[in-house]
């Protein structure tokens, strides 16, 4: 790849801004007077906080990196035309952090010429920063992680999520759900995809599926799942970013459940 950045100096620069955006975060988790707005549908839904921190991000992109491209999800693309584009979600989980609930997170990614290169997923409340330099492994808190090594579906705890469209859209996750539910140990839904993902990338869950994500839902932790050893394949292309993500005999089976 012929790109010219030196990408561990991206992720120093990267690392100081998601604490400092994340401890933004913490400081109005909980708070009774959070303004929100909602979006595509009731359940849908941006807050003040997320808007900050977007707006933070961007600052950054701009600051170090004028020339990129940028996607944010509440402000879109960018006009700029470049190799490099950044794929922003300021706070993924934002339903979790209006009820003041901690498990939410901030999801970056830089692609260039259409291959993502780099990614970052931050908890910040659980101080879990993740991050991944394509074909330089994943890192948790500086130390190398790698997927689950599972083979059996029963043995598994898998992660999944509903799409916001739910009660509109006859491809709303709940037949899969409840196919997978009786052959895995559990299955767990925490609200946060670009969480799932690098928990997933980190051995926690042994698998992960969604559908009708959003770029800025899932680029960040697909690189994560890859860079430690994982695979993330796609199960539906009428749903938007519909994945499958794992170790590949879990995936495997994933797969087979629900196609």
């Amino acid at each position: 790849m012929d790109h010219t950045i030196d990408l561990f100096s991206v992720i120093d620069r990267l690392k100081q801004l998601v604490v400092e955006i994340g401890k933004l975060q913490k400081e109005s988790l909980g708070r009774a007077n959070l303004a929100f707005d909602v979006k595509s549908t009731a359940i849908d839904i941006v807050t003040e906080i997320d808007k900050k921190s977007e707006e933070k991000i961007i600052a950054f992109v701009k600051e170090y990196y004028p020339s990129h491209a940028i996607l944010a999800e509440e402000s879109g693309r960018s006009e700029a035309q470049s190799d490099y584009l950044w794929i922003i979600d300021p706070l993924d989980g934002t339903t979790n952090y209006a009820q003041g609930l901690p498990i939410f997170s901030i999801s970056i990614s830089l692609e260039y010429r259409g291959q993502t290169i780099l990614g970052m997923v931050y908890a910040p409340v659980l101080d879990e920063l993740y991050y991944a330099v394509r074909g330089q492994g994943a890192f948790l808190n500086n130390r190398p992680i790698h997927v689950s090594n599972k083979t059996q579906l029963l043995d598994s705890v898998l992660a999944t999520g509903f799409p916001y469209d739910v009660a509109e859209h006859p491809a709303n996750n709940i037949n899969y759900f409840t196919r997978l539910l009786p052959k895995t140990r559990a299955i767990r839904r925490f609200g946060s995809a670009a969480y799932d993902l690098a928990s997933v990338a980190c051995g926690r869950f042994d698998g992960y599926w969604e559908l009708n994500l959003s770029p800025w839902d899932a680029a960040a932790g697909i690189l994560l799942v890859e860079e430690a050893g994982g695979s993330v394949i796609s199960f539906r292309e009428d749903r938007k970013v519909s994945i499958i993500a794992g170790n590949n005999t879990i995936v495997g089976q994933v797969y087979d459940e629900i196609k």
